[in-house]
């Protein structure tokens, strides 16, 4: 392909999710000399064909996504946002990725490797943009007529589910609420936006967000996302005791937002080593959680069951999830929980990529920070990352997590 008439996948920087920007923020205001390194991994056992097949299609992406600069247009957008400060706007203004920090090649098992290291105001950004690359490109070689029909069945009846539940649910119980959080896994670019358009029509006060920041703007709805595991991960390698790295985090966070953005991540240690760190003064701080691994009703109890220790009312909190989701599951939760908390619900793949094709199960994870590794200890072992087995032991032991589960 002549490269003078390469249209690239990501057109513009507000493609990505909005916890890119709010993470970035605080890394920028609090630990802006941060060195990080991520890395790629794909979890699939059997694929129609290597991901090494699309190397040199995705360098020729990734050169164009660090052409990119943000328009007035979009910085002003951002300016808009109440969390959003004006001295981080002006930050990326000047903005640009640069191509030299991440690191590109292939093995002789048809593996992509992908390696990002450098300062983290930089790394941090490019992981959305890689991923929703790597999926386009491996996604364009299977497109056919009849996948694209297939779901666009799929997606009508998602839409005709969300008018049911519109047309029955209690307006005495706490709204059912929706967001896309499905940028990382897409099919493609349009057929997220596609997605997103139909089912806010379809069910505008149940599909009211979505996490993609490009789409949030051109839509018209609210833009979804707080913090990530990277960002708590940070703080293995920052400087804090390890056993008070949770501490530090949202303690970081609290600092910066001054109430918003309340939404906190539990997952990087699990479930219960977090509600030992998540004390009366978090509790009261922040407005709710987020579920992002193990078994949802078990850890939502775990979270009432936490409040009510802190006699807390738990109805005025929020139960956010996001793991694995579609919308009759997310559906069972609300009601399963409407009487104790609010909740709200983000769905990735099932909404941005159910075309009848596998997804790619593909990551880019934070896997050192200033020269040290650092971990996450998910409540579901198949989601443990790390690139040190001896790390990953240390960090067991002080938070006396028993489950040796599954690293990578």
């Amino acid at each position: 392909m002549n490269p003078s008439v390469h249209t690239p996948i990501i057109k513009s920087l507000l493609d990505t999710d909005l916890y890119k920007f709010t993470m970035l923020q605080v890394v920028l205001h609090q630990f802006p000399q941060t060195h990080s390194v991520y890395e790629f991994r794909c979890r699939n056992a059997e694929m129609p064909y290597p991901l090494s097949d699309i190397q040199e299609d995705f360098e020729r992406e990734l050169d164009a996504l660090c052409r990119l600069r943000f328009t007035e247009d979009e910085l002003a957008y951002l300016r808009g946002l109440r969390f959003i400060k004006s001295d981080f706007v002006d930050y990326l203004e000047l903005f640009q990725l640069q191509r030299r920090f991440v690191h590109v090649g292939s093995d002789d098992k048809g593996r992509l490797n992908i390696r990002i290291e450098g300062p983290m105001i930089q790394a941090m950004f490019f992981e959305i943009f890689i991923l929703a690359i790597v999926n386009e490109l491996y996604f364009r070689r299977l497109e056919t007529p009849e996948i694209l029909k297939e779901g666009e069945r799929r997606l009508q009846i998602k839409a005709a589910r969300l008018k049911e539940i519109a047309a029955t649910q209690n307006p005495n119980d706490p709204p059912f609420l929706v967001s896309d959080f499905g940028t990382r896994r897409r099919y493609n670019r349009s057929w997220q936006e596609h997605v997103v358009r139909t089912l806010h029509q379809a069910a505008p006060d149940i599909f009211r967000g979505t996490s993609n920041v490009y789409l949030a703007k051109q839509l018209g709805i609210f833009p979804i996302g707080t913090m990530a595991h990277e960002f708590l991960q940070a703080f293995q390698a920052l400087d804090v005791r390890l056993r008070n790295f949770q501490k530090a985090a949202l303690e970081a966070w609290v600092h910066e937002y001054r109430g918003d953005l309340g939404i906190a991540l539990t997952d990087v240690v699990g479930i219960d080593a977090f509600l030992r760190d998540f004390d009366l003064y978090f509790a009261k701080l922040f407005d709710g959680l987020r579920h992002d691994s193990g078994d949802p009703y078990t850890w939502g109890d775990k979270a009432h069951a936490h409040y009510q220790k802190l006699k807390i009312d738990s109805r005025t909190k929020m139960l956010t999830f996001s793991d694995g989701l579609d919308l009759d599951k997310s559906w069972a939760l609300h009601q399963y929980f409407k009487d104790r908390f609010k909740t709200s619900f983000g769905i990735g793949t099932n909404l941005t990529n159910d075309v009848g094709h596998t997804p790619l199960n593909i990551v880019l994870k934070l896997v050192e920070c200033n020269g040290q590794s650092v971990a996450k200890l998910s409540d579901s072992p198949g989601k443990t990352m790390t690139n040190n087995s001896t790390f990953l032991a240390y960090l067991r032991q002080v938070f006396e997590v028993t489950d040796p589960g599954q690293s990578e």
